[in-house]
């Protein structure tokens, strides 16, 4: 009908001007015609989508410059090889009425990918965390990248090579350098975007030396896991859990890729977990698990820890709204965390972790006399007020429990316990033996910095707590085996001894039946001793010979010197005023018992208790050099003036 129709109007409009152009709109109005028949009638046809005529891609300018970066930067690059675009077609059948196509049409579209490398800086850099297309940032779990890191050793690249044929292709040494593979490029309008990356590359000389880290928080209920955790919050509207980053599936794998790019003789790793201590008196704390929030239910993984489901667990508490800790990990994300660190290659220490939740405003009456309890208060404070009774005795009892080895069984992800008490030995023995369904780890923590409970006697003057802690050593054997190094992560202040502050003279080397336990592998101390007295100027520098706050070789002298080892401050007014005292044990020849920087000497010397200030007839259950100390943690926050007092935190 067309063909009809336009070849009429042709002619009509042709006689009207007369000549051979008749016959010329004649034919030209019967071919547009059969055109349109063809479209509208034909059973089927055939209608191609855009192609490219061209390959453009980012300008690659011989003799460019290659940027050097320190530390982390955000740099662009050069693109030094490349492929002809790939390209990929598709095909689909239409039905009618779609886009105005008849009935049958095939709509054929095309599809671009592209192989390219860009070198972006000079190496050796630790890796690339971040990349931008266009101003945007990329997601990197989607596309394959391969990051070369510019070393002098690096081989080529297995694509180059497959395209420039053996022993062809460069390795471009000494150049940090991105292989990208099959980009797909319809995003970025066909073409290859214009990039840039965030480089790392660590110029100190303490990343290399670093063997050994303390991964935290230690509280975050899915945080440990390396697979994404999400959570289902209505229709067609999730939230992750635990991925707030584009270039690795979680924030798990950002962190530890990261850790072992910037520390390249990274061995060891030592994986907090925390439970909840809820009061600071021993007799009344519960141990427990705790969750961020009551319900969870369209959480794509399950919160289970010690066989306790999210609902029958308490919530921690709250600041404005907000959860003042995350939640303790699940026992899934803490299994897929050890494992994954073994698939790396290191060395897996296991550190089960007591956090006090005791929030502002708990009317709890404490033990240290305050008006109530203080806020979130360190776990050494635990202690019981009766301390040299029969009460104590009890009060310790109570915060340990009795649940025994047996009262474990292995469920699916988690360890499940067949009684409801909540309480210390419940948490040690819970990660023993989800450390032994793990296939094992190469140390175990049986506690940390208990202070306050380890100094604790009874009415005989013995040390409960620390009776506890060797009980638990030896369970913890009977469940990791022998090859698991086990230890107890004493503070500092505490590990060579209890020397009251009642003028009587005693000396108790309270731990060292549990140093002598043989179940325990290892003195743990949690080090952080002070390495200077920094007060602001060299005028004020207390004498140290101290040149700046950054001066390492004072802070070096200070290992094994100044404050803890040569003298002492007995008040705080005395520490503010610069008044020291000589560390001096008198005429006995031991001052290593009063100087809690001298290692040495402690460790190569028997042990007598002093009662009175005399020392008892026999020495203590510890043999000297009979075991390795291990600093189980160590470190300052990143604040000025941290190395005058490591142990303080200052952010709330």
């Amino acid at each position: 009908m067309a063909t009809l129709l336009l070849r009429a109007a042709g002619t009509f409009v042709g006689g009207l001007i007369g000549g051979p152009f008749g016959a010329i709109l004649g034919a030209v109005g019967s071919l547009g015609g059969f055109a349109i028949d063809n479209a509208l009638l034909s059973k089927s046809s055939t209608r191609q989508g855009p192609r490219l005529e061209g390959m453009p891609i980012l300008n690659a300018s011989e003799g460019g410059s290659i940027p050097r970066v320190y530390g982390y930067a955000r740099a662009g690059g050069q693109i030094i090889w490349a492929t002809r675009f790939r390209e990929e077609q598709s095909s689909e059948k239409v039905g009618g009425g779609k886009g105005g196509l008849s009935k049958g049409t095939t709509v054929q579209t095309f599809s671009y990918y592209a192989n390219f490398a860009v070198a972006v800086c000079e190496g050796p850099i630790a890796g690339i965390r971040r990349v931008w297309a266009d101003g945007q940032e990329v997601d990197l779990t989607n596309i394959e990248m391969r990051v070369y890191k510019g070393t002098a050793t690096q081989l080529p690249d297995p694509l180059i090579e497959a395209k420039q044929g053996p022993g062809r292709a460069p390795a471009y040494r000494g150049v940090a350098y991105v292989v990208f593979e099959d980009l797909p490029l319809e995003s970025f309008g066909n073409r290859i975007p214009q990039l840039s990356f965030e480089v790392m590359r660590p110029v100190g000389k303490l990343e290399p030396q670093i063997e050994a880290i303390t991964v935290i928080p230690g509280a975050s209920e899915f945080a440990y896991s390396p697979q994404e955790v999400t959570d289902t919050l209505g229709p067609g509207n999730s939230v992750s859990l635990n991925r707030n980053v584009l270039h690795a599936a979680s924030d798990w794998e950002a962190s530890i890729d990261e850790l072992q790019a910037l520390c390249p003789n990274l061995k060891r790793v030592a994986l907090i977990v925390s439970w909840f201590g809820t009061d600071l008196r021993a007799g009344y704390c519960r141990v427990e698990p705790r969750v961020e929030v009551p319900a969870r239910p369209g959480a794509s993984q399950s919160w289970i820890v010690s066989g306790v489901p999210r609902g029958d667990a308490n919530q921690v508490s709250q600041i404005n709204g907000n959860s003042a800790f995350g939640g303790t990990p699940s026992d899934a994300s803490v299994l897929a965390a050890i494992a994954d660190l073994k698939a790396r290659g290191l060395q897996v220490t296991l550190y089960p972790f007591l956090m006090m939740d005791i929030p502002a405003g708990n009317g709890l009456p404490d033990p240290y006399g305050g008006a109530q309890q203080a806020v979130y208060p360190w776990r050494g404070r635990i202690t019981e007020a009766a301390d040299g009774t029969a009460a104590s005795r009890a009060a310790v009892n109570s915060f340990v429990g009795s649940v025994a080895v047996g009262q474990f069984t292995p469920g699916n992800q988690t360890v499940n316990c067949t009684i409801g008490e909540l309480s210390y030995r419940r948490l040690i023995l819970h990660y023993a033996h989800l450390c032994a369904l793990a296939g094992g780890v190469d140390a175990f923590i049986i506690g940390s910095e208990m202070r306050g409970l380890t100094w604790l006697r009874d009415a005989n003057n013995a040390f409960p707590f620390v009776e506890a802690l060797q009980a638990l050593a030896r369970d913890c054997r009977l469940v990791l085996g022998p090859a698991t190094g086990i230890t107890y992560a004493a503070d500092w202040s505490e590990y060579f001894g209890l020397q009251p502050t009642d003028g009587s003279g005693d000396v108790f080397f309270h731990l060292d039946p549990l140093w002598a336990e043989p179940a325990i592998s290892a003195v743990g101390i949690d080090n952080y001793m002070p390495l200077s007295d920094w007060r602001g100027t060299t005028d004020n520098a207390r004498n140290d010979g101290v040149r700046s706050a950054y001066d390492a070789q004072a802070m070096a002298r200070s290992i094994t010197g100044g404050e803890g080892y040569d003298w002492y401050y007995a008040s705080e007014a005395h520490r503010n005023a610069g008044a020291r005292s000589p560390i001096s044990s008198g005429d006995q020849g031991d001052d290593w018992l009063y100087r809690y920087k001298d290692l040495e000497g402690w460790w190569s010397s028997q042990h007598f208790d002093r009662r009175g200030g005399l020392a008892v007839a026999s020495p203590s259950a510890w043999v000297p050099g009979s075991k390795p100390i291990w600093f189980t943690e160590l470190g300052a926050p990143a604040v000025d003036g941290a190395a005058n007092q490591p142990n303080v935190f200052p952010d709330p």
